[in-house]
């Protein structure tokens, strides 16, 4: 007598690894979503508690209150020192002694390209670019997708 499989066992192996793979892979896509939300809703609470320590410092003014300030004035006036007008660098005077309140500012793991830049305003477009936005009016900060602008 040979021993061994036979096709039709081969076959039925094969059928149920293919059924199993069908039901777990669905979990692990879900599961890298679930992290991305998590890790979006952890920068939001971080960035918003770190925007209330710079109004508190700086004159009871968020960042980004200046004429025609932008969002990369934003950015760097949270990653980098600051005097209590907001002015950063070399143009800063007296010398910067605040912040920076974050050292490296997040990414928005739901935005469609620029995740980690901010677009400063009022009237905002949840349109995944850029990734993030701010009313330095009333101080909000939201992502800036369809799915997650009401975090």
């Amino acid at each position: 007598m040979r021993s061994g499989f036979t096709l039709v066992e081969i076959l039925i192996v094969v059928i149920i690894l293919g059924i199993l793979a069908a039901i777990v892979i669905p979990q692990f896509t879900e599961a890298s979503n679930d992290a991305r939300e998590s890790q979006l809703k952890s920068d939001l609470q971080t960035l918003r508690s770190q925007l209330e320590l710079y109004k508190v410092q700086h004159l009871d003014s968020y960042p980004a209150t200046g004429d025609g300030d932008t969002g990369a004035v934003m950015v760097a006036q949270l990653t980098q020192k600051t005097n209590v007008e907001g002015e950063y660098g070399a143009a800063a005077a007296p010398a910067p002694t605040l912040g920076p309140y974050v050292i490296q500012f997040p990414t928005n793991p739901f935005a469609i390209a620029n995740g980690s830049t901010v677009d400063v305003g009022a009237a905002q477009v949840a349109d995944g670019d850029p990734g993030w936005y701010f009313d330095p009016s009333t101080g909000e900060f939201r992502a800036n997708d369809a799915d997650h602008s009401s975090l």
